[in-house]
């Protein structure tokens, strides 16, 4: 049977390619960048000025001037003033170009102005004060964001400032969320006693889409007939197909045969797991899926285990692991590894502590409002003690 580590090596070894595409800076954010961002020009593209006050030669005030008749007063915006006699000074707002012949600001706060006379009350003490100097934050063509960064307000910002109305960015994975079970009916139903409605779509479609993946939803019937040729028709159309239930040994469960005849190359089946043990996973011409067990923990929790490490490393990044202080001991029972569901909170020194939920198995979906992530306990050992770190996988 292939342990945990094994599944997530084989996952990780076959990500996909994400092609990309450019669309409108307004339509960028939360997407994943493409190209690298660089200055258009230095950054300032000006020495620019800083503070509201007045713009002087430095020397003059070594030399123990300290009145300054304004000679012109300039807004930002305003093409760059000229200081022709360097017993003057120009009055300057922030935002604005320093004036050739000046060389420091002495802020509003230091002065005192009266009858078109500036005096400076508070002495700078050196010179270029108050002066943002042209390409002090970045030259022209050095890079500013690298691709691969997921585009937030500050990238945006970015990008507007160095002109880019459009921005190249990878496209969204497209995926399908395939439930089976006759069992299974839509949730505007109301179900029969033998019934219950489907949960697993909506909730899988909705963890997708908080990941930035276009996730589509189909309810199929335990028809190996329908499940086969409808997996070839999505196999044509998304880059990755979920399922959910189907995968183990009951004379039902049609999925596994159904993927093969399709020509999915089945890359393993179980995993030493509870829950979430029949996981089966194979790969296509690049695409690939993940057939995932029907009992609604299972299904869930395999998908934050496996599936968003796997998109991550699809879109470039490392998934981020994150470790927790077990709450309290905890006796796990049989040889596999156990996610254990956690309520996470944080210990006197700053670091997470996970309580465990114990709830009522794999089908028990109410459980998991209960709880914030999986612990994952690794094979091997059978008592888990109090103050023990292991890592979570969150989902909250």
């Amino acid at each position: 049977m292939t342990t945990v580590e094994q599944a997530e090596e084989i996952i990780l070894n076959n990500k996909i390619n994400i092609t990309t595409e450019k669309v409108t800076i307004i339509d960028a954010l939360g997407r994943i960048l493409a190209e690298d961002l660089k200055a258009d020009r230095d950054f300032p593209p000006f020495d620019r000025v800083s503070m509201d006050g007045i713009a002087v030669k430095y020397a003059r005030i070594e030399q123990g001037q300290n009145s300054f008749p304004i000679a012109q007063t300039v807004a930002a915006g305003k093409p760059q003033a000229s200081l022709g006699n360097p017993e003057h000074c120009i009055e300057v707002m922030t935002g604005t170009m320093l004036p050739v012949g000046t060389d420091t600001v002495i802020r509003y706060e230091d002065i005192n102005i009266k009858d078109g006379v500036a005096t400076i009350e508070i002495l700078p003490n050196k010179v270029g004060l108050n002066i943002h100097k042209q390409g002090i934050d970045r030259k022209q063509e050095e890079l500013i964001v690298a691709k691969g960064r997921k585009i937030s307000p500050a990238e945006i910002g970015i990008a507007a400032t160095i002109g880019k109305d459009e921005i190249l960015v990878q496209k969204r994975v497209k995926a399908i969320v395939i439930s089976t079970g006759e069992e299974i009916v839509p949730i505007t139903t109301t179900p029969l006693p033998h019934q219950i409605r489907t949960s697993n779509s909506y909730a899988l479609q909705a963890c997708l889409k908080s990941w930035g993946v276009e996730a589509d939803t189909v309810l199929l019937p335990d028809s190996q007939e329908i499940i086969e040729q409808k997996i070839g028709e999505y196999l044509a159309t998304y880059d990755v197909l979920i399922l959910s239930g189907g995968v183990s040994a009951g004379k039902f469960d049609f999925v596994p045969q159904a993927l093969e005849n399709q020509g999915v190359r089945k890359l393993f089946h179980k995993v030493s797991q509870r829950p979430g043990k029949p996981f089966w996973f194979g790969v296509k011409d690049k695409k690939a899926v993940f057939a995932l067990p029907g009992n609604p923990v299972s299904t869930f929790m395999c998908l934050r285990r496996y599936f968003k490490p796997w998109l991550d490393a699809s879109k470039g990044f490392n998934t981020e692991r994150i470790s927790a202080e077990l709450g309290k001991d905890f006796v796990v029972r049989f040889e596999l590894t156990f996610f254990l569901q956690v309520k996470l909170g944080k210990t006197e020194t700053g670091t997470w502590k996970a309580m465990p939920i114990e709830g009522n198995g794999s089908g028990d979906l109410a459980s998991l409002v209960e709880a914030d992530a999986f612990m994952e306990l690794p094979l091997g050992k059978e008592v888990f003690r109090s103050g023990e770190k292991y890592n979570v996988w969150l989902y909250r």
